[in-house]
């Protein structure tokens, strides 16, 4: 799954890896949290849930913005 990580679809995906970098912080923050996946886990580690969510365009960026602000 960190696969993901090396290729530029993840990257143009959120619109640049200071953006991937930023929701990835987030997203891993609210599951530590205690917040569910929102993908099957599998025995896949936070990280990797992460990353799963993303490619399955389960959580963006404008998602975090909007929460923010609230």
């Amino acid at each position: 799954m960190i696969e993901a990580l090396k290729s530029d679809e993840i990257v143009q995906k959120v619109g640049g890896r200071f953006r991937l970098t930023a929701l990835i912080q987030r997203r891993l923050g609210e599951i530590i949290d205690g917040a569910r996946p929102l993908v099957e886990r599998n025995g896949m580690s936070d990280l990797e849930v992460v990353i799963q969510e993303i490619m399955q365009d389960k959580i963006s960026i404008d998602e975090g913005a909007s929460e923010e602000e609230a």
